[in-house]
């Protein structure tokens, strides 16, 4: 049987369909875990909003990466969901410790073990890794300049190997910095 260019194209769509419809019901779950990243950017959009809705959605524990943390409603978000029952845990760059617009004492004062990294000339990450099922990042720091200010963008992950590997990174940083005491 000869097949001209359009039934071989229909034929080969067909094919396609019939084995999608076997293996995209497994497929379906894991496009849930993988949904598409979200963006955001200043100026323009509420950036603070989105990481403040992320860390609303928190059941289990919070990672928190920054170089420069001056964000009031940020902080605000964070010892109210720790107050909650959520672990929350901060590596903050050594510059924090003063600048007098960090967000830092209040942390400390709320009882959320934060961390100094000193080891690097700049601890410039700005991350939070959300119940291993989030990640924020992006050149947005948790600041109010950040938002109302500046151009920065903030992108949310739900992809899990990149949370695990945030995670592993988190963790490195961790162990190698001091816990704050004022």
């Amino acid at each position: 049987m000869h097949l001209d260019r359009r039934t071989s194209f229909t034929t080969i769509v067909i094919g396609f369909l019939i084995s999608c419809s076997f293996g995209c019901a497994h497929n379906s779950a894991f496009d849930k875990r993988l949904s598409s990243p979200t963006v955001c950017f200043t100026p323009g959009s509420d950036c603070t909003g989105v990481i403040v809705e992320e860390i609303a959605k928190a059941r289990n524990r919070i990672l928190v990466q920054a170089y420069s943390f001056t964000s009031i409603t940020i902080a605000d978000a964070l010892v109210g969901t720790f107050k909650r029952g959520i672990k929350v845990e901060a590596v903050l760059d050594k510059s924090q410790e003063f600048d007098r617009h960090s967000v830092m004492a209040e942390l400390v004062d709320a009882g959320i073990p934060t961390y100094i990294d000193r080891q690097h000339a700049i601890a410039h990450n700005k991350v939070m890794v959300i119940d291993n099922a989030t990640v924020l990042t992006g050149s947005f720091n948790f600041t109010k300049a950040a938002q109302e200010k500046n151009s920065e963008n903030l992108v949310v992950l739900h992809d899990p190997n990149l949370v695990s590997a945030y995670v592993k990174n988190w963790k490195y940083h961790r162990n190698h910095s001091g816990l704050y005491r004022p």
